[in-house]
């Protein structure tokens, strides 16, 4: 792939994350522009953002993680980027991880980084991401390895194509979905399950909203 990754980090109350998150990402793939997504948080999650990103976007209030990476799919297409990657701000992704997600889109549209569903992953998670990565597999006739991971590379055309829809959770659901069924290559990297930072993923309301995405995908089958 041609030009340099961008990287885009949805933040929602990341003040103690962000910093080490982005420097990470700045180790491992030097070049690369770091757009950061204030979504409306009540810390200095904003004040890390501006010190630490090449471009920040803040929402006045918490509009939620689709929300987020749609505002940064949009600012980083219009800039010229041709590969995006999606990196929580939570410290749940290893960053060094990313250099091989970028070079796995030689052969893929999107790559996720995928988790073993063991170890630090909650119970409750390892639950919802198991049912929906088997629904999102049978719908698009795909062997996605993990639908809920938020850490995956892009490559451009698939952006341009592709409009998901919903503005928490379940963006990423509908993104995969959409653009399998569109014919885009769909690929995994394995990477460590990180858990220990607080998690903004409800289990019970945000796992709602996937299931109506799924549902919905399936009655328009």
């Amino acid at each position: 792939m041609t030009g340099r990754p961008y990287c885009i980090v949805p933040a929602y109350n990341a003040l103690r994350q962000l910093a080490a998150v982005v420097a990470g990402v700045r180790d491992v793939l030097p070049g690369a522009f770091i757009i950061v997504i204030d979504d409306g948080s009540d810390d200095d999650t904003r004040r890390v953002a501006r010190d630490v990103a090449d471009h920040t976007i803040t929402f006045d209030h918490n509009r939620g993680k689709g929300a987020a990476l749609r505002a940064g799919f949009a600012h980083a297409l219009a800039d010229g980027a041709h590969v995006l990657l999606t990196i929580d701000a939570d410290g749940q992704h290893d960053p060094t991880f990313a250099p091989m997600l970028v070079a796995e889109l030689a052969r893929a549209d999107i790559v996720i980084g995928a988790r073993a569903r063991a170890g630090a992953m909650p119970l409750p998670r390892r639950l919802t991401n198991a049912l929906s990565t088997m629904v999102v597999n049978h719908l698009t006739g795909c062997n996605v390895a993990d639908s809920q991971s938020g850490y995956r590379a892009i490559r451009r055309s698939v952006l341009e194509q592709v409009a998901p829809v919903g503005d928490r959770y379940e963006f990423e659901t509908d993104l995969l979905i959409r653009s399998r069924r569109a014919g885009f290559r769909i690929a995994s990297v394995r990477v460590p399950t990180i858990y220990g930072g607080p998690s903004h993923f409800r289990t019970l309301h945000d796992a709602a909203r996937v299931v109506r995405t799924l549902w919905r995908h399936r009655a328009g089958a």
